[in-house]
């Protein structure tokens, strides 16, 4: 991998580049409240060669989203379910809107899958 390689990637969210104590620092988390996110499946960090954690930058605005949750009072569990739900609502409205875009350069009318759709 060459230099220009290794930057290249730093611009790709999945990409784990964060050690432990980085991303909790710069989630204002701790290395055990990763550790809690990784146990309650919410974040699965990817392993360096020597076993370290590494986190992306998805992964950190994940972890961000369950901290803010836990700082209102709700149990980890619970936050992680949130922000799990609100993933996959995000990831439905895109495709609702890429399939909306879809059928309005094709000419034809949405089907919205309402009442009485086949």
């Amino acid at each position: 991998m060459t230099a220009d390689d290794s930057l290249n990637r730093l611009d790709d969210d999945d990409f784990p580049a964060y050690t432990m104590g980085r991303a909790a620092e710069m989630i204002g988390a701790t290395p055990g409240f990763l550790r809690a996110l990784g146990e309650a499946r919410l974040i699965t960090p990817l392993r360096s060669e020597g076993g370290h954690r590494r986190y992306s930058r998805y992964q950190l605005r994940v972890a961000a989203r369950a901290r803010e949750l836990v700082d209102q009072g709700t149990p980890i569990e619970a936050a992680c379910r949130i922000v799990i739900l609100e993933d996959q609502l995000e990831e439905a409205q895109r495709i609702n809107a890429d399939y909306r875009r879809r059928a309005a350069r094709a000419g034809a009318p949405p089907d919205l899958g309402g009442p009485g759709s086949a």
